[in-house]
């Protein structure tokens, strides 16, 4: 039976009515979602379909199966078989680095030369240029592609025309299109120079006979609304891909943790597998507290038994958060994983179990936490020896590569079996100076000494390029805190349709260039798929205090104050960038460690900061800026009454200026906004530049 091209293979089994619920979700317009085994024959709209089946990534992979990375990695990094050694492991010079031989008469570079059949499923860059890319297929003399490199990302050529699969954002560089193309026996893909700045082809190739179309730019009208549905789909993250079935059901229940206690979530019996987990609880509005408490807080989760459990992590970092930015929780939707408008936290993963799964919460605090939770299962479609049992587990600085040549690899996962990675979460602490995050993902499959996953730099993989300090999100990738250069960061990318399969073994690494006593710390979630059986070695993660790396213990923080960091996320500028910089190099005295830095490129150009709402009354506001040998005059306002006269913030070393009484202000119940005017700038100073320590509303009786 075909369905919207997809090929279904019913039979007369006691899951064809499973199936035929499947087909009649399709016709109403939901995700479609194959019910076949295993196929080797694969048309357009059913390589679509694995963007968004979660389902997919339960099935053992089959051998053959494979997903390697092309990109502009630094050559210099190589391993010498006959010496057993790594060589310039740590080479940071990617972009343009092509190896000599692979680069062509005209300066052409060729990006990548495969075999197929194959699929490539992401196209990245992180500055695209006017050079054409060009992409030949199946030996044809023709490129099936043949455009600028920034027409693969700017959304105006069919059919790298969808806002949900292709972006290129304005503000934080790195572009990425998510649009599938397949192959059939080969792929050649060669840039013309001025193509731009770094590259990524993420693709699997499939076993030998698997038979997949070629790619071609003009779609059939039946491949374009298998892309347009899925387009729509991701642009509606946060509902199920994976749709009830007969049977399904959503057991719902509140929970009360003890302090130094669990409680149980769900404990399921018989064959089954998971297709959502809710839940929802009272978080507080700071963001260290909100830190504290999701920390405090364990998820574990044990199939069929087992004496370890497949899950075991900190609640919130298994969801891929952390803890908010300043003003509360961060609500994002991401296809498998997010925190729904109304605070609930989601997780979509297909979960298989043959006989039992065990769902449990542990509370390392000194408090009682309640909580709701939801629980939706659903009977299994085809044999549990088919499918391999989902994992996620988080830890800081575990199995590190022991080989000095190594460095400075960091392992984000390490497990035998057979099965598919597909996620990571960080979470990094980096106070000091320095950006941290030009370490390479390096992934390394079924023992090969040598990376077939090979990256270019920390954000590079998760979706953008260059520390881009805006919080983002999309379906497959976002950064949900960054204070830019130092301090929190929170990422997550997720492997759908790239999901890299093995078959006996699975290392996952990230270079980390700053050590631990550089005050660089990470800590990682991984998400991946295992054979029953498979070797997992995380155990739970004992002390809590290994998970408080984060709080800054030592940190001045002004009593009552409106720190300038925290109104990054509401505020606008009329020209130039802002973003909440750290000030451990910059001596003592600051309040948090932190001042919302506004880099103004001429006078005339404004910074409105909206404040949290005060009540109504008189206040006496005060004013801790910052003084440097590039910062501007300013003119401060608020609620659009000027206050006092213009600052001049120029002087020849860095410090905190003030605090500066900027006289009593009298507010409604309305948010008030702080506005900053830059009218010039001293002779002496280099730039417009402006910074904020912190204001302060003091009532006045």
């Amino acid at each position: 039976m075909i369905v919207s091209g997809v090929l279904f293979i019913t039979t007369l089994s006691p899951q064809s009515f499973m199936t035929n619920r499947i087909l009649l979700f399709l016709a109403l317009g939901g995700p479609f979602l194959s019910a076949t085994v295993h196929a080797e024959t694969y048309t357009y709209p059913q390589l679509v379909q694995r963007m968004i089946d979660l389902q997919e990534l339960a099935k053992l992979p089959p051998p053959g199966e494979k997903t390697w990375l092309a990109s502009s990695y630094d050559r210099h990094s190589r391993y010498d078989a006959a010496t057993d050694k790594y060589i310039d492991w740590d080479a940071n010079s990617d972009g343009n680095c092509g190896e000599p031989e692979r680069t062509m008469k005209g300066n052409q570079l060729i990006m990548a030369d495969i075999k197929g059949p194959g699929c490539i499923w992401r196209t990245w860059s992180a500055a695209p240029g006017s050079g054409h890319v060009r992409i030949y297929l199946d030996g044809s003399a023709t490129p099936a592609i043949d455009l600028p490199f920034t027409s693969y990302f700017d959304g105006h050529t069919p059919p790298f025309n969808r806002t949900n699969l292709v972006y290129h954002p304005q503000r934080s560089p790195g572009a990425d299109n998510y649009t599938p193309i397949p192959f059939q026996k080969s792929c050649r893909i060669v840039a013309d120079k001025d193509w731009g700045d770094f590259f990524q082809f993420t693709y699997t190739t499939f076993p030998e006979g698997t038979v997949v179309p070629t790619f071609s730019m003009n779609l059939s009208a039946e491949d374009s609304a298998a892309l347009d549905r899925v387009d729509k789909f991701l642009g509606q993250c946060g509902q199920n891909p994976t749709p009830d079935v007969p049977e399904t059901k959503t057991e719902s229940q509140s929970i009360t943790v003890d302090a130094g206690k669990t409680a149980t979530v769900a404990d399921l019996s018989g064959a089954g597998a998971i297709t959502a987990l809710k839940m929802k609880l009272a978080l507080p509005n700071d963001p260290e507290a909100q830190r504290v408490l999701l920390s405090e807080l364990t998820l574990s989760i044990t199939w069929d038994g087992e004496a370890t459990p497949a899950v075991w992590s900190p609640l919130g970092d298994f969801f891929g958060y952390v803890g908010g930015s300043f003003g509360g929780l961060i609500k994002f939707q991401t296809l498998p994983m997010g925190v729904s408008p109304d605070g609930t936290f989601y997780s979509y993963w297909y979960m298989p179990y043959g006989r039992k799964a065990h769902i449990e919460v542990g509370n390392d605090g000194s408090a009682p936490v309640a909580m709701t939770w939801e629980v939706t299962h659903s009977p299994l479609d085809q044999p549990i020896e088919t499918l391999a049992r989902f994992h996620a587990k988080w830890h800081r600085d575990e199995f590190l590569p022991t080989r000095k040549d190594r460095w400075p690899d960091w392992t984000l996962l390490t497990t035998q079996g057979t099965g598919r990675y597909v996620g990571t979460h960080l979470h990094v602490w980096s106070p000091g100076p320095g950006w941290w995050g030009e370490g390479d993902d390096k992934f390394f499959v079924d023992g090969e000494k040598f990376p077939s996953s090979f990256g270019t730099g920390t954000e590079d993989y998760f979706g953008y390029s260059w520390c881009g300090p805006d919080i983002f999100t999309r379906p497959y990738h976002n950064q949900l805190i960054n204070d830019c250069i130092a301090a929190q960061f929170c990422l997550n990318r997720w492997h759908i349709s790239d999901s890299l399969p093995f078959q006996t073994s699975f290392e996952a690494n990230i270079e980390k260039y700053f050590p631990n006593d550089h005050i660089t710390l990470y800590a990682a979630e991984a998400y991946w798929y295992l054979n029953a059986g498979g070797i997992d070695p995380y155990t739970s993660v004992p002390s809590l205090a290994d998970r408080e790396f984060w709080i800054r213990k030592d940190a001045y923080r002004e009593p009552n104050a409106i720190e300038g960091e925290s109104l990054c996320s509401e505020a606008k500028a009329s020209g130039g960038g802002f973003i909440a910089e750290n000030m451990l190099s910059q001596g003592k005295g600051w309040s948090n460690d932190q001042v919302l830095f506004w880099m103004c490129g001429e006078a005339g150009h404004t910074l409105e900061l909206p404040l949290p709402a005060q009540k109504a009354g008189k206040y006496r506001l005060i004013a801790v800026y910052a003084k440097s040998g590039d910062y501007g005059i300013i003119q401060a306002s608020l609620n659009g009454t000027n206050l006092g006269s213009p600052t001049d913030l120029y002087d020849t070393t860095r410090k905190p200026a003030g605090p500066i009484d900027l006289g009593i202000v009298t507010l409604s119940d309305d948010k008030p906004v702080f506005k900053v005017t830059n009218t010039g700038k001293n002779p002496a100073s280099q730039s417009y530049n402006f910074g904020l320590d912190y204001l302060k509303l003091i009532p006045v009786p």
